[in-house]
């Protein structure tokens, strides 16, 4: 009986270091590379239904360019309401018609997008797939090099280690465009999985 205590004691001591060696930080991706045109038509499919133009459409009507101080309180709002039990704003984002869009199409990915969310003309999120840390991206390269580049906008973010879901997470961000002239209206992030996005093209799916 002792000796099958200590075996069983020792086969327990050593399955959480094989877990941790299996959940140590792997090589990062190459997120350029595994941003294929396929990846990437995959996304422009998720902007291309029409709850995502009306709903920035929407935002820019009724907030039109607001000044930054506007903008800032707005921010700091959002901000402090990821610490208070009363989430007016946060709460109304969330159950918005695009960010239950959002949420659905994360869903259905299969851990494939970690986050998706989308902003207005002012750079402030419209809707948006989980709670994001701010409210106002303007100030970020997936805003300024997307909505207020000269270019097409294509902005491919560096590969970032996630050391509690020990995975890495990259974002690919583009504006949206709406009617024949392409008239930019607002810009998209979404954050990949890269761990399973490495997987899945590692198994030719």
């Amino acid at each position: 009986m002792f000796k099958f205590k200590m075996v069983a004691a020792s086969a327990a001591f050593a399955l959480p270091l094989a877990l941790g060696q299996a959940q140590a930080q792997t090589p990062e991706p190459d997120i350029k590379q595994l941003v294929t045109p396929q990846v990437l038509e995959e996304m422009y499919k998720i902007v291309s239904s029409d709850i995502v133009r009306i709903s920035v459409n929407a935002q820019n009507d009724k907030l039109h360019t607001l000044p930054q101080a506007e903008i800032d309180t707005l921010d700091k709002q959002w901000v402090a309401e990821r610490k208070s039990d009363d989430k007016p704003l946060i709460a109304a984002t969330l159950s918005n018609p695009l960010s239950v869009y959002l949420a659905r199409v994360q869903g259905k990915s299969l851990g494939l997008y970690a986050e998706i969310f989308i902003m207005d003309q002012n750079g402030l999120n419209v809707g948006q797939s989980s709670v994001t840390s701010d409210f106002w991206q303007g100030d970020e390269d997936k805003f300024q090099k997307t909505f207020m580049a000269q270019d097409k906008g294509l902005f491919i973010d560096a590969a970032e280690w996630d050391d509690e879901a020990k995975i890495w997470r990259g974002q690919v961000s583009f504006p949206l465009f709406e009617g024949p002239d392409n008239k930019k209206i607002g810009a998209v992030t979404v954050e990949l999985n890269l761990t399973e996005l490495e997987r899945r093209a590692g198994a030719g799916s």
